[in-house]
């Protein structure tokens, strides 16, 4: 393709899985749906020694029978393996951690507060910046995330 060129190809044009490793996949699909309000889809069967799981989220209203791309992407990847399962995690310069991923709110008070009655580990109070404003947390397995509302 020449520079200028209206009919240029998309390389990239999104995301679409946040994979989280996770110790028990069956429990941690019940810590999501709680917490952040998604909910399995049908690729695996729900039940105790599950090995992944894909989760999704609902649209505006609530619905998840509807196939919409904002319930299909980013889904979150929940996966275990044989082996010990690390946390994923990594820090700056200044040997601060960094979230694995931050999710997108208009209702960052209320995700806190629920976030506060269902005894999530959050690491931050909101924050407020030019950006927006967030807060970080830990899930179960001590994955840190965020929580933005721009």
């Amino acid at each position: 393709m020449k520079k200028g060129d209206d009919n240029k190809i998309e390389d990239i044009t999104g995301i679409t899985c946040i994979y989280i490793p996770v110790k028990d996949v069956y429990e941690s699909i019940k810590w999501y749906q709680k917490s952040l309000g998604c909910e399995p889809t049908n690729h695996n069967p729900i039940k105790p020694g599950m090995e992944s799981s894909i989760l999704r989220f609902p649209d505006n209203k609530g619905d998840f029978s509807s196939p919409s791309l904002r319930q299909m992407v980013p889904a979150i990847f929940l996966v275990t393996e044989k082996r010990e399962v690390e946390t994923l995690l990594f820090k700056d310069e200044g040997s601060n951690q960094h979230p694995i991923a931050c999710f997108i709110t208009p209702h960052i008070h209320v995700m806190y507060k629920r976030f506060k009655e269902y005894e999530v580990n959050i690491l931050t109070e909101i924050q407020e910046s030019p950006f927006g404003s967030n807060f970080k947390f830990y899930d179960p397995d001590g994955n840190m995330l965020e929580i933005w509302q721009p």
